[in-house]
């Protein structure tokens, strides 16, 4: 076995083990490790909301970026770097975002759940595999945001000095920030558990640079298998550790913070496959990206934060019940979004 298949395999235990951890110490089930959740949670907390619901600053999310950074260091792999179209990052970060809280979870969470018997989950994987097939075809025809350039290193530290500052925040927990004090914002596991925890999987998803769209992208584009080989041990051991636990529920209904929407399922996580692949990784690779010095990554974080807060703001986001009026409207206006740059962005890099 090659050296980088182990290091996939080891992450995807590590991955997996976390997740039942952290979800069995107190973390909503089947979002034990949800970047799209964690980060709406956030931006319900520091005010950007005011979904009562979902406030919480999530110490998971400050050790994935603080992990990735602190690796990057020793390794000599901290390359700052950034310019490339920031403004349509930010906007395609939005729209990733309101498709991920139209589903109701990220990725990541797509796994989590399908380990935890969610069948619906299993129905948005259809939409996320079309997502990325769609996003493939454009950039087989040249599809570019255009390069990036080297920064100064300062630069490169903005998304990680921003969690720094959460984090104080959440140890200080100052009058003006926001806790949920029901509903999922107050599932949660002991902060220190929870900083650890995104530590580690900050570090080693540095280290196997592991990414939800690339496995697929990468097993479609240029038959490499090793992410999905990630994958599918992350999802072999949350299973287990779910059977374990009593943390397992065969269905489509009774299922924790989901819903069976079937349409909308696959609409939803089509969007985030779609939108993901232009934008060169999902939401987790996102924030590893940033926290190894990518501007543009820490450009498309914030995007993800403002999403949520829309999607809060203006009944975007799905509840149990399915996808809201205002949320439907809302994945056609992203869709047609995300088609607009990816149509204009292949047409100029053909021009080229």
């Amino acid at each position: 076995m090659d050296k980088q298949k182990l290091v996939v395999i080891v992450t995807g235990v590590i991955f997996g083990t976390l997740a039942v951890i952290l979800s069995v110490a107190g973390n909503p089930g089947n979002m034990s490790l949800c970047v799209a959740c964690f980060l709406r949670d956030i931006s319900g907390a520091i005010g950007l909301h005011r979904f009562a619901a979902a406030q919480y600053i999530r110490p998971e999310v400050i050790g994935i970026v603080l992990g990735a950074l602190f690796i990057s260091l020793i390794k000599k792999e901290y390359a700052p770097r950034g310019g490339s179209s920031p403004f349509v990052r930010f906007v395609m970060g939005a729209c990733v975002m309101i498709g991920a809280l139209i589903f109701l979870g990220c990725p990541m969470r797509m796994i989590l759940r399908m380990a935890g018997g969610d069948l619906n989950a299993l129905v948005g994987l259809v939409g996320f595999a079309g997502g990325i097939m769609t996003g493939i075809f454009f950039l087989n025809r040249g599809f570019s945001l255009k390069r990036s350039y080297d920064q100064p290193a300062p630069e490169g530290l903005g998304l990680s000095v921003v969690s720094v500052f959460l984090l104080v925040l959440l140890i200080l927990a100052p009058a003006f920030i926001f806790f949920s004090e029901t509903g999922v914002g107050s599932l949660r596991a002991p902060m220190l558990l929870s900083l650890a925890a995104g530590l580690i999987v900050g570090i080693t998803a540095q280290r196997s640079r592991l990414c939800f769209i690339g496995g697929i992208r990468d097993m479609l584009l240029f038959k490499d298998f090793k992410m999905m080989l990630a994958f599918a041990v992350i999802f072999v051991t949350v299973l287990i550790g779910n059977f374990i636990t009593g943390g397992f529920n065969l269905g489509f209904e009774g299922q924790p913070i989901a819903h069976s929407d079937w349409l909308f399922n696959i609409l939803g996580l089509y969007l985030v496959g779609f939108g993901s692949v232009l934008l060169g990784g999902c939401p987790f690779r996102q924030l590893v990206m940033a926290g190894s010095g990518n501007g543009d990554a820490g450009v498309t974080v914030f995007g993800y934060i403002v999403g949520a807060a829309f999607a809060h703001n203006f009944y975007l986001a799905s509840s149990p019940a399915g996808a809201s009026p205002n949320g439907r409207i809302a994945f056609f206006v992203c869709i047609a979004i995300v088609f607009a740059v990816a149509i204009f962005s292949t047409k100029k890099s053909s021009q080229a």
